[in-house]
């Protein structure tokens, strides 16, 4: 009789706080038992010499969302979710998003009906807040919290999706009382508007031009105020893909003084600059992202911030279009102005191994701090832990193994998502995953799936222990 449906053995297991060479032990699908001579199994996996992990977290991910008239994005649940296992990442969090009029309860149930039996990795959904009416807020937000979907985002920027402040101290109210975590998409809308007016006032239409008008300035003149909101409420806050050395210092100057301030970051903003914008025949729009890439001193500054714990979150921001389409970056409107190309670039299979390379090979970071950032900081941050982001007995076995030695370009033709293009074509990557398993099951082997049925599940979501934390510190004693 066998002990355990797999053993991982003789590999190097790294959790975000410890990390030590002995064998795993997996039955029905969670981690049965961390040691040596664990007894038999029907499969041994030899990782000897390789790297075992939790498998990665990708907390903010867009797939098979509404993106305006006639745009549709390349990636549905089946192709996303098989992308990011093929990827290292086991567990995405996408985002169900209210259009003005909807009902988040009516949406939510078109969004589960999409993910439904398609996933090749776990989901669980946050909400995006456009329409807060009384309603939205007194009753729809509340119950969904209580039924596990508890985080919210919302816009300052995207007409028709922007909320205005007021609207958003609402929102933030609601997150307060219901004990929902708020991620908030921090660009100054009206400053946008104006330099695009600008731009287009004198014929700037190129894709270089939508980095010219979302600059720096915006992105961190928002970045305070969303800070500053927060406060009024006294409420956490997350702010998302943060680009540049300013707004992350709104954030580092935040958590001095005392608030419960997330800061997120992505691929884009390490490797990505936003000359990559500026190409021929209308290729820059490729990269078009909001907000877009930097230039070197950010990509210095961005580091800076994951080195130093300013940035708690690595999340792909995951928002993939076809390139040469009609439905996608290049759409009628898109062929004619910047304005108009769909925002957002593939990077859930990529986001991994990037930080690997860039970070682990190239020695920023270490092993336990790609832990933390790939995966456990997210289960932790978003109600998920210890179900999920860290190699331990009774822990869902969600394990991917990396091969330290495997290096290779980031090509196109070896992806699995459904965009016809990756903005990180040729990327040079030390250190690749080899393996991925979602509770116990082998979903990827050798860098390609193993074509074994969807078996993502949509998991209910814990509050956030920042929100807990913050309730305990201002409760009256």
């Amino acid at each position: 009789m066998t002990n355990f449906d797999t053993i991982i053995a003789n590999g190097l297991v790294v959790n975000a706080t410890e990390q030590r060479v002995c064998d795993v032990g997996i039955r029905d699908g969670v981690i049965a038992a961390i040691g040596s001579g664990l007894g038999t199994a029907h499969r041994v996996i030899d990782a000897t010499g390789k790297i075992v992990v939790p498998g990665g977290i990708d907390s903010h991910v867009h797939i098979s969302q509404p993106s305006g008239h006639g745009i549709v994005m390349a990636d549905d649940f089946a192709s996303g979710t098989l992308s990011a296992v093929c990827g290292g990442t086991t567990t995405i969090l996408p985002f169900c998003l209210q259009q003005k009029g909807e009902s988040l309860r009516e949406v939510l149930k078109d969004y589960h009906a999409k993910a439904d039996g398609n996933c090749h990795a776990d989901v669980s959904f946050h909400l995006i807040v456009t329409d807060p009416t009384p309603n939205v807020l007194g009753q729809e937000l509340p119950a969904l919290v209580e039924e596990g979907y508890t985080s919210f985002k919302v816009f300052m920027t995207y007409e028709g999706m922007r909320l205005y402040d007021d609207e958003i101290l609402a929102t933030m109210d609601c997150a307060r009382d219901t004990g929902a975590l708020m991620m908030v998409h921090c660009e100054n809308e009206d400053a946008i508007r104006y330099l695009i007016g600008k731009h287009e006032d004198q014929a700037k239409v190129e894709p270089k031009y939508h980095a010219t008008t979302r600059p720096q300035v915006v992105e961190r003149e928002a970045t305070h105020r969303a800070i500053s909101l927060a406060e009024v409420v006294d409420v956490p806050v997350v702010i998302v893909h943060v680009s540049n050395g300013p707004a992350m210092q709104e954030i580092r100057a935040a958590k001095a003084r005392g608030r419960a301030v997330v800061g997120e970051t992505c691929p884009q903003y390490l490797v990505l600059t936003a000359e990559d914008l500026d190409m021929a025949e209308w290729e820059g729009a490729k990269f078009v992202c909001s907000p877009p890439p930097r230039d070197a001193e950010s990509q210095m500054a961005c580091w800076e911030g994951i080195e130093t714990g300013v940035f708690d979150l690595f999340s792909s921001d995951h928002c993939p279009f076809r390139y040469d389409d009609p439905h996608g970056k290049l759409s009628p409107d898109g062929r004619k102005s910047f304005r108009w190309i769909p925002n957002g670039i593939p990077g859930v299979e990529t986001r991994l191994p990037i930080l690997f390379s860039e970070g682990v090979s190239k020695g920023r970071i270490d092993l336990q701090r790609f832990v933390a950032l790939s995966s456990t900081n997210h289960a932790q941050l978003y109600g998920l832990y210890p179900r999920k982001g860290v190699i331990a007995v009774g822990s869902d076995a969600d394990i991917v193994i990396w091969d330290p030695e495997k290096s290779g370009a980031i090509r196109q033709a070896g992806l699995h998502h459904g965009a016809d293009y990756t903005p990180y074509e040729g990327l040079h990557i030390d250190g690749w995953p080899i393996l991925s398993m979602l509770r116990g099951a082998v979903v990827m082997e050798g860098g390609e799936p193993t074509g074994v049925n969807p078996g993502g599940q949509h998991l209910a979501r814990e509050r956030s222990p920042l929100v807990e934390a913050a309730r305990l510190a201002h409760s009256p004693p």
